[in-house]
């Protein structure tokens, strides 16, 4: 499965270089929220896992959270990043790059 991104300034190439930054900033923070949620929810044990304990599988989890987090934030299904975007941006001087320009 293909991830799609939205169309943004920073992603056709036309946002500042600010913009730009601005933009990944908003949505690693964005990811690192979603896999600290992740990792709050795998906390919770119900009991001893079928196979006990599994090193393996827990790098491969934390490797799929991961990936599972970069994919969410660069999509933008759940807007953390777009809001993150569109608060700071006034405040270094900058147009969200999501916003495409217009207020």
């Amino acid at each position: 499965m293909t991830a799609v991104s939205p169309i943004t300034p920073a992603a056709t190439g036309t946002a500042s270089p600010e913009q730009t930054r601005l933009h990944q900033a908003a949505q690693a923070f964005e990811a690192i929220f979603v896999r600290q949620m992740l990792a709050s929810a795998r906390q919770s044990n119900f009991g001893d896992d079928l196979w006990g304990d599994d090193h393996g599988q827990d790098t491969f989890t934390a490797m799929r959270d991961e990936r599972f987090a970069d994919l969410t934030a660069q999509s933008g299904a759940l807007g953390l990043a777009q809001r993150v975007e569109t608060d700071l941006a006034p405040r270094i001087g900058v147009m969200p790059a999501s916003s495409g320009g217009a207020s």
